[in-house]
């Protein structure tokens, strides 16, 4: 070997393996030492951490091609081109997808991979104490303005679980409170003079403290907090200045908050509202290349528009599964084709919602993948069991509808719990169809109590057609009444 050559390889043997590279090689600990590498790190831009990665000695004298890499990651070679030379990447999926890929050591990076420690806690940085917070002010009545340290009392003093959901619910809330934004909820709406890239890595940071606090809080609670956030951003956005490379990262990380805010705006059962930003959402992550943040809006738009507009809802799959093309996982194809699969059975299309189904599955068979991106964690067999149940119903097919929920209600994992309750309800309204009082009575009156558990107005608008139906039935039983009466009471309190 040449005396400069210090890869350990000789020029043939790494001119070999570059071309049968398909994907990022096993690297050494101390590769990630390189200085270069460890400069990139520390700046926390990723983009520059691939660009030291490609040029790394480790590779040989000639930096690995951007072409190649770009395969890797799922993107063209000028997407790649723009990320190593634009602004750093903020959206986490990305981070989180792009950092596995290359394998790059947890105790290097700057946020925290899925079931890793946070970095915040490796570094001995101090967090925030939530009871710090004493109140968090929202822009409606749904959250009242609520002391933290009172909610932990009640918990410590036995408050049971209501208490101790309300508790960890204004603790995501303060975390949102916490973000670096100290006007987000209230005070003065004046918008700053300039954003920088900090200011754009608090606010993709929301997104995250959104779907946590969703998951105990729930959609109701959440929902007018979520657009006053995103209104003060978009204001923020559109008056402040800043640089070319900030851009980018800003448009993606509002983008992130509208489909975000789309979702509970759905979930909380106010559909109308949600339109207008998965708009924004498919706009914005086209001005900043993230043809991610596209496929994850064209999905909520497919999920927002089946049951008004079918053909439009088939045409935002389908787009989501081009733009997703040569970089989608399994997982995300299985969503896609279940999309397809509910519409054509709004349709009433019964052999192309076969077809759909039919390939879904297979996906799905296919298993997960490292790849996936964080919102795709509900696609399982039980939710494929539930679109199933559901495309079942829109064919007028009750009893096959009442199969598959039944099958989900027994089996799905405890930490779908909105899931289990939605089709739970689902199998009651199946059960009203198949003129079984009784049955519909008694999976409604078990579902009731954990209805009021979930902060979420679209289970509770199933719920409400459930009672409708059992208290206009023919014969009436003692159980349907019985159940009328308690969701009376429940819906009087």
């Amino acid at each position: 070997m040449a005396r400069d050559n210090d890869s350990g390889r000789c020029a043939p043997c790494q001119a070999a393996e570059r071309e049968r590279l398909s994907a990022p090689p096993p690297v050494p600990g101390p590769f990630w030492e390189h200085e270069p590498v460890r400069l990139a790190l520390a700046g926390r831009h990723l983009g520059r951490v691939i660009r030291a990665y490609r040029h790394h000695p480790y590779h040989g004298r000639t930096p690995l091609p951007q072409s190649a890499v770009a395969a890797w990651l799922g993107i063209t070679q000028a997407q790649l081109s723009r990320v190593e030379n634009g602004p750093p990447v903020v959206h986490l999926d990305r981070l989180i997808h792009w950092a596995r890929l290359l394998r790059v050591p947890e105790q290097h990076l700057w946020f925290s991979l899925p079931g890793q420690t946070p970095p915040t806690a490796r570094a001995g940085v101090e967090r925030p104490d939530p009871q710090s917070v004493t109140s968090v002010k929202t822009a409606g009545p749904v959250t009242p303005p609520i002391r933290l340290d009172a909610a932990t009392t009640a918990s410590d003093q036995g408050g049971g679980i209501t208490d101790r959901r309300q508790f960890h619910a204004l603790a995501a809330l303060a975390g949102i409170a916490t973000t670096g934004f100290p006007h987000l909820f209230d005070g003065p709406a004046d918008a700053p003079l300039s954003i920088g890239m900090d200011q754009v890595r608090q606010a993709s940071s929301l997104v995250e403290q959104f779907r946590q606090a969703d998951t105990v809080a729930g959609a109701d609670q959440l929902c007018d907090i979520a657009v006053r956030v995103h209104s003060r951003l978009s204001s923020w956005a559109t008056k402040a200045t800043y640089s070319r490379e900030v851009d980018a990262a800003l448009q993606a990380a509002l983008a992130d908050l509208a489909i975000e805010t789309a979702w509970l705006a759905v979930d909380s059962d106010r559909r109308p509202e949600a339109r207008p930003y998965l708009n924004e959402a498919i706009t914005r992550a086209r001005i900043a290349d993230d043809p991610r943040m596209e496929v994850r809006a064209f999905a909520q738009l497919a999920l927002l528009v089946r049951d008004a507009h079918p053909g439009e809802s088939l045409h935002s799959a389908e787009a989501a599964l081009r733009a997703s093309a040569g970089w989608g996982t399994p997982r995300l194809a299985t969503l896609l084709h279940l999309r397809t699969a509910h519409t054509y059975a709004v349709l009433r299309d019964t052999s192309s919602f076969s077809r759909a189904m039919a390939k879904a599955r297979r996906e799905l068979e296919r298993g997960t993948s490292e790849d996936d991106m964080p919102f795709l964690h509900f696609v399982t067999a039980q939710e494929v069991r539930g679109i199933e149940g559901l495309s079942y119903l829109a064919l007028g097919r009750a009893d096959r509808a009442a199969d598959a929920f039944r099958a989900i209600t027994e089996s799905i994992s405890p930490a779908f719990r909105r899931n289990r309750i939605y089709y739970a309800v689902q199998l009651a309204g199946a059960q009203c169809r198949l003129g079984d009082i009784n049955e519909a009575a008694r999976t409604a009156m078990d579902a009731l109590p954990d209805t009021c558990q979930v902060s979420s107005r679209r289970v509770w608008r199933h719920l409400a057609e459930v009672r409708s139906s059992l208290a206009q039935a023919q014969r009436p039983t003692a159980r349907s009444r019985e159940f009328v009466d308690a969701f009376d009471q429940a819906v009087s309190r």
